[in-house]
Order: C-alpha cells, then structure tokens, then sequence
C-alpha cells in the first residue's frame, strides 16, 4: 500500500471496497487471507505456547508486532479455517506494516464498518476483528512506553 499516512491508507482501501458489491467485499477479503504471510519461524514457539494470542477473537490468532528501522511491522497467525478473520489481520497487516508508531497512535477502530464489512459478518465476528485492532494498538504502545520506538 503505497500512501504514507494511515488516514490515506485507509481512504484508498475504504474506496476500494466501497466500489463492490457486498460479495464481492467478502472476496477481496478472502484475497487478503491468501496474501497473508507465514509466521516468520522465529514466533513459531511462542504461539504454541499461546503467547500473543487474542483471546477475544473465537477463532486462534496471534499478532506480533516489532520495529524495523523505526517501521512498525506486524506478523500474524491464523487459523485456516477462519478466512474472513484471516483476511482482515491480512488487511490490518497491510494498512499499518512501514509506519511509525506515530503514525499509527489513532487507529480506526470503526474500520470494519468503513469497509463495509459489518453487515457481512457477524457480531462475534465484529468483536474479535476489533480485538485485533486493540491488540496491535497496545503492542505499538507498548513499544513506545519501552523506548522501542523513535
């Protein structure tokens, strides 16, 4: 995703999927679980020790999140057996992965809805999918508490 503010990054995929119809938002939301990463090995043992788990998301996942050059950049794991989850931790992935913790401190948290996703999904769903957000929020700060962060 090539715009450098997460408001932009958010605008053009909002558009994006404002354009489809509410099938077709379910595809492209299945194309972001394919695009999902591997788990880098190093995290391999963490998550299957249950570390980084979201707990209020039904389905497992895992988030990680870490700076590179000053970059934040998420690593994630989910279930397959989820892909709508999955494609939305693809989707968060995308959108915050090359910021600055900066630049990333006011997530959206009504981004389910801004990509109309919300009518798709379920409640249980809604909840978990705004866990993640929380999650990679609190990671970010936590970062930035710990000096991590520029």
């Amino acid at each position: 995703m090539s715009p450098d503010t997460l408001p932009a990054r958010i605008e053009t995929l909002a558009a994006e999927f404002a354009q489809l119809e509410p099938r077709e938002r379910l595809e492209l939301l299945l194309e972001y679980a394919d695009n999902l990463p591997p788990l880098p090995e190093k995290y391999e043992s963490e998550r299957q020790a249950g570390a980084h788990r979201v707990h209020e998301c039904q389905t497992p996942t895992f988030l990680w999140v870490e700076l590179a050059e000053g970059r934040v950049q998420v690593h994630a794991w989910v279930a397959p057996e989820a892909p709508t989850v999955k494609g939305f931790v693809g989707i968060a992935r995308e959108l915050f992965s090359g910021l600055t913790p900066q630049a990333i401190s006011d997530i959206d948290a009504n981004l389910v809805q801004r990509l109309g996703l919300a009518k798709a999904l379920g409640m249980m769903r809604l909840r978990g999918l705004s866990a993640v957000l929380f999650h990679i929020r609190k990671q970010i700060q936590s970062l930035v508490d710990h000096g991590r962060a520029p």
